[in-house]
């Protein structure tokens, strides 16, 4: 999600292939060049965010890091790749595994940083065992020397390697992965396509993959994991595309940008220095600060400074150009502490194609039974079901004009009311992002708003 929106596509795709400089089969695509790059400082600290986990009877929460003795040469991984900026870190990228369900499902997160800049957030890859004792990987993260060790302790191999989406963040590991396990199937969401260049997925090193299906009963995966693709018309210059999971034995539900939950305090494994970085009063601060006078105050490191660079950080992340940077408490408490839609993916992507997306998250809630929900950024798992869900996509009714029948009228009212707070987003906020969708829609980058279900 820290893939912020180009000016013509709801989420940034790749323009290069992803390399790893200690993996002798990756390539590079492109003109040569030469670039100084200065490596992020190893974390020392967990990231475990230790605020939304699932209930004590269901799963664990200890965390796993690579040991600090082991140096950075265990977190290399050489990226600049990206359109029209890149994805960071460029070379140092710190792996953390933390068990969310007990002897079943692991959670892996590195940091992702948006290009040169000092916004960043994580990125999780899910990692569920299965009856056979195999894994089955959910988005793939970088595979960096750490990365496969601590995926290797599980003790058990790599059977399958999915890749739930079309977004650029998380193909670009896909194809470098696979080749660390090359036993393991590759399996891909539908439809997939690259901007500005619409690449094949070859190109991204990613060969022989099998393609995911709505509701496929023949995936090898079937009879413990569900899945459900919501492949939506063409929203500007492509589809968006999103399959999402249901584990049965633990009912827990995969998904990658549907939904999000910003944790209140910042993800320990986040460089302290870009969160001291965004707190200082930079140019964006003094653009974004409602006309009020900003000072330039040095920045110590302490707990309120981190913090005031957490919340900037995430207000840029929702909202591209949030209304005060300079005060940023009002709209973060707004924003975090519960499941939402991100306001880019809401606004750009599935205001475009509610039908499509109504009917999506109402086959979720009506056939899966799910208590936790995991998404590949911020928090998670987070504990959650069928009303919170519904209760974050309740916008959706009002853009169609209608609320279906199937659904209870109690159950009705309750995410009718969650829903008022779940999809309310500061209009100062939103100022920015509103413009940006109209002028996409005026140069025809994106569909207008859709408003009335068709008949």
């Amino acid at each position: 999600m820290v893939a912020l929106v180009a000016v013509s596509s709801p989420k940034s795709t790749v323009f290069q292939s992803p390399i790893s400089l200690r993996d002798s089969n990756s390539s590079f695509v492109g003109n040569s060049f030469s670039l100084q790059l200065k490596p992020r400082k190893s974390q020392k600290k967990d990231c475990n965010f230790g605020l939304v986990v699932a209930s004590a009877g269901s799963g664990a929460t200890t965390t796993v890091a690579g040991s600090d003795s082991g140096g950075s040469a265990d977190r290399f991984y050489f990226n600049i790749t990206g359109f029209p900026f890149p994805l960071g870190p460029f070379l140092n990228r710190r792996t953390t595994r933390t068990e969310a369900v007990k002897g079943s499902i692991w959670l892996f997160e590195q940091e992702q940083a948006l290009g040169f800049s000092s916004v960043s957030t994580n990125i999780r890859m899910t990692v569920i065992k299965l009856k056979s004792g195999g894994l089955w990987v959910h988005a793939p993260i970088a595979p960096t020397k750490e990365c496969i060790e601590l995926v290797k302790e599980l003790g058990a191999p790599v059977e399958y390697i999915v890749l739930p989406t079309f977004a650029y963040e998380h193909k670009i590991f896909v194809g470098p992965f696979s080749r660390k396990f090359p036993k393991a199937q590759v399996w891909v969401a539908p439809r997939q396509w690259s901007w500005p260049l619409n690449l094949p997925l070859e190109f991204f090193g990613i060969f022989r993959a099998k393609i995911l299906q709505n509701e496929d009963p023949s995936t090898p995966w079937a009879n413990e994991i569900e899945q459900k693709v919501l492949s939506s018309p063409e929203v500007g210059i492509g589809p968006y595309v999103e399959v999402a999971f249901y584990h049965k034995q633990s009912r827990t539900l995969l998904v990658t940008d549907a939904v999000i939950y910003v944790p209140k305090k910042p993800p320990e494994c986040i460089n302290k220095e870009y969160l001291l970085e965004s707190a200082k009063n930079g140019l964006a601060v003094k653009i974004l600060s409602k006309g009020k006078k900003v000072l330039d105050e040095p920045v110590v490191d302490n707990e309120i400074n981190r913090q005031k660079g957490w919340e900037r950080m995430v207000l840029q992340i929702l909202f591209l150009g949030p209304s005060n940077l300079l005060e940023p408490n009002a709209s973060f408490a707004q924003m975090s502490q519960k499941l939402i839609v991100s306001p880019i993916v809401k606004t750009l992507v599935f205001s475009k194609v509610p039908e499509k997306v109504r009917d999506w998250i109402d086959g979720i809630a009506r056939d899966w039974k799910f208590k936790r929900i995991i998404p590949a950024h911020f928090a998670g798992p987070i504990k959650a079901g069928r009303a919170e869900l519904l209760a974050a996509f309740a916008f959706l009714d009002e853009l169609l004009g209608e609320r279906y029948v199937t659904r209870p009228s109690l159950s009705l009212l309750f995410t009718s009311l969650m829903g008022k707070a779940a999809s309310y987003f500061p209009p100062d906020d939103m100022k920015t992002l509103s413009s940006l969708d109209q002028f996409l829609v005026s140069v025809g980058a994106v569909k207008k708003t859709v408003s009335g279900r068709k008949r």
